[in-house]
């Protein structure tokens, strides 16, 4: 199922800047077969497990948490840019391969004790998770874990998140 859902990942080179290989999911979710089993893989280990809320990251987060929080009967929290949100927020910046920004969540997106599962489309350098993790657990929620469809291994992404002790999952390596 895995191999199916990777070979619909398309490679873009030099995108969003000249010397960045970017792995573009919009050919998985056009074809609804690898779509379906690139949520069915990434929600299969955290079924029964008792995850309250998915907290996912703008953009290509959404696409895969959304489905993921339906799947296993949990809430749907949103980590957005900054100034997206329109109530009261935690925010964090962080440096992405290319670049650096700012996230936010609402600040009752999730409530202390609940178990959170986070999702992205892509594991790189980790900055992006990390801001997402340090938001998550100042808001007094647990980190159930961190699942991810693909992964950049060379980029250092799991070892940055190594200091939180959370599991993360990866399903396809490039």
């Amino acid at each position: 199922m895995v191999e199916s859902v990777r070979a619909k990942i398309r490679e873009v080179p030099d995108f969003p800047h000249e010397g960045i290989l970017f792995y573009d999911i919009t050919t998985v979710l056009q074809d609804a077969e690898a779509f379906h089993n690139a949520v069915e893989v990434m929600a299969a280990p955290f079924r029964g497990t008792g995850i309250d809320a998915v907290v996912a990251m703008e953009s290509r987060g959404f696409i895969f948490g959304t489905p993921i929080a339906f799947v296993l009967g949990a809430g749907f929290v949103p980590i957005r840019k900054l100034g997206k949100l329109p109530a009261d927020t935690v925010r964090r910046a962080y440096t992405l391969e290319y670049g650096t920004n700012t996230l936010e969540m609402h600040s009752d997106g999730v409530l202390p004790g609940q178990r959170v599962l986070l999702v992205d489309d892509l594991l790189a350098t980790g900055g992006t998770l990390a801001a997402s993790l340090d938001m998550v657990l100042e808001l007094g929620a647990t980190p159930a874990a961190v699942v991810v469809l693909v992964e950049l291994p060379a980029l250092g992404g799991r070892e940055r998140l190594a200091p939180y002790g959370v599991r993360v999952l990866s399903f396809i390596s490039y």
